[in-house]
């Protein structure tokens, strides 16, 4: 989270940069590197409090809950414990992310708005917060307890769609690794061998995840208004749906897809580290099996 934080912050505001605007609108940042150095320079990092508790619940949850559950599946399923089957885990794999991100979705809803506030370079929608404490207790003393779980909804289909594009980072891996190898690009047990394929990996998780996160940051940054009836609603998006649809409309399909480099900056040096060295790790097993 520390090293990642930057490039999450600026992520966020180019996600927010042209909202709704058919002709880009003002652009305040020129691209991810602008927008990295100008937060830099005027600002400093942003939203570290947050950003640390909501992975500990997220991951917390998947890690906590995944084994014990996977095992009550296969109990259910009259299979042994231990026993792995693809289709058990990847219902836990969603369940256990679904959770993750329910718990973690306030936590997420406040490090979105603090990491989009910026007093030097105006983007979105401006909310305010000293510290994490002093945004919960405005959100919950201007919408209740209520506020805190804007855009949950949103945030179970950003995880379900990270999980599809997770469960395809593997094969893609072998696959990018094959071809590397096979058409003589790469040596087969070079570390750039590795690192390529991990990025091409990472890549096709990033495409499947991307939109739907850009929809999370604008569904939690959006200003909202109250209703008659004295209950909350977005003034922009009335759900995830409508927020594609939207974007969509006015920006085009690469509306999705703003922050994408900063994203990739983000999450592609965990999948690198992830599947690099589980590889490296694998071929050292084998090798010393075999000479074993």
């Amino acid at each position: 989270v520390t090293f990642s934080n930057p490039a999450e912050v600026t992520k966020t505001r180019l996600q927010l940069q042209g909202e709704l605007a058919k002709d880009g609108g003002v652009r305040v940042y020129r691209n991810t590197f602008d927008a990295l150095l100008k937060t830099a320079r005027n600002e400093g990092i942003g939203g570290m409090g947050p950003a640390y508790v909501y992975q500990i619940l997220v991951n917390g949850a998947r890690l906590g809950f995944y084994e014990p559950m996977r095992q009550s599946f296969n109990h259910a399923a009259g299979l042994p414990p231990l026993h792995q089957s693809l289709p058990i885990s990847v219902v836990t794999g969603a369940a256990t992310g679904a959770i993750g991100a329910a718990l973690g979705s306030p936590l997420f809803l406040i490090k979105a708005r603090m990491q989009a506030y910026s007093p030097a370079q105006t983007i979105g929608t401006q909310h305010y917060y000293k510290n994490s404490v002093h945004a919960l207790t405005l959100i919950v003393g201007e919408e209740g307890p209520r506020g805190l779980l804007r855009g949950v909804n949103t945030a179970i289909l950003r995880t379900a769609a990270g999980s599809s594009g997770c469960l395809a980072q593997v094969p893609t891996y072998v696959w990018a690794k094959r071809q590397f190898i096979g058409r003589g690009i790469l040596p087969a047990d070079s570390f750039w061998t590795f690192l390529a394929s991990s990025s091409v990996s990472g890549l096709v998780a990033l495409a499947a995840m991307q939109p739907t996160d850009t929809v999370l940051t604008r569904i939690y940054n959006q200003p909202t208004k109250m209703l008659p009836n004295g209950k909350y609603v977005g003034v922009l998006y009335k759900n995830p749906i409508d927020a594609l649809i939207k974007i969509l409309k006015t920006e085009g399909p690469l509306g999705w897809y703003k922050g994408s480099f900063a994203h990739f900056l983000r999450f592609t040096p965990h999948t690198i580290m992830t599947l690099t060295f589980n590889d490296l790790i694998v071929d050292f097993y084998v090798r010393h099996l075999h000479d074993g």
